[in-house]
């Protein structure tokens, strides 16, 4: 047995994908709900073969709960198990807060955000940015949002996973070609 393998064998995730069922109720524009988001979202930290790491991995399913679910009774969260603590921390740390912008988030993020943080940001993005296609925003929100993932984001991903910073600079040069597309027809890119 290999030792990504041994690695995995240990992570006991069950009972927090069970608390994230409670995204399925939350629908994504793009279709889907937030639990597929979180399930995908931890599936690129795998796909990074981040496997030891079963605080990041539990957060990663959860990570949308708090914010998308504030009722979530955090009591409950902090006792699933010996890293619940640790887990609930990061998700709080990567939960904007109502009454701050998501650039001031971003902004506090990359500048004082712990590496775990960054990292599941990062996944985070890479997942969203998958699902950012123009039949479900305007060419204008995907610009910002794709400026927006370029000025804070991806200085992220630089700092924690350099081959997580190259998908992120390829999906946002590929948004863009398809905005240049659309706006051009015929634009064959750069």
């Amino acid at each position: 047995m290999n030792e990504d393998t041994k690695k995995l064998r240990n992570l006991v995730i069950a009972p927090w994908i069970i608390k994230a069922t409670a995204l399925i109720g939350i629908h994504r524009n793009v279709g889907g709900n937030q639990f597929r988001h979180g399930l995908a979202t931890m599936a690129i930290l795998l796909d990074y073969k981040l496997f030891g790491d079963y605080v990041l991995l539990k957060a990663s399913v959860i990570h949308d709960l708090l914010e998308d679910i504030p009722e979530t009774n955090e009591y409950d969260l902090r006792h699933i198990d010996a890293d619940a603590d640790k887990v609930v921390d990061l998700v709080k740390e990567v939960t904007r807060r109502k009454d701050q912008s998501k650039t001031d988030f971003l902004k506090m993020l990359l500048e004082q955000g712990s590496f775990n943080a960054k990292i599941l940001k990062v996944a985070d993005r890479i997942s969203n940015l998958t699902d950012l296609h123009r039949d479900h925003y305007s060419r204008e929100k995907m610009s910002q949002y794709l400026n927006q993932t370029e000025q804070f984001v991806l200085p992220m991903a630089v700092l924690v996973n350099d081959d997580m910073a190259i998908e992120l600079n390829d999906l946002i040069t590929k948004r863009r070609q398809q905005l240049n597309y659309l706006k051009y027809p015929g634009f064959i890119g750069f």
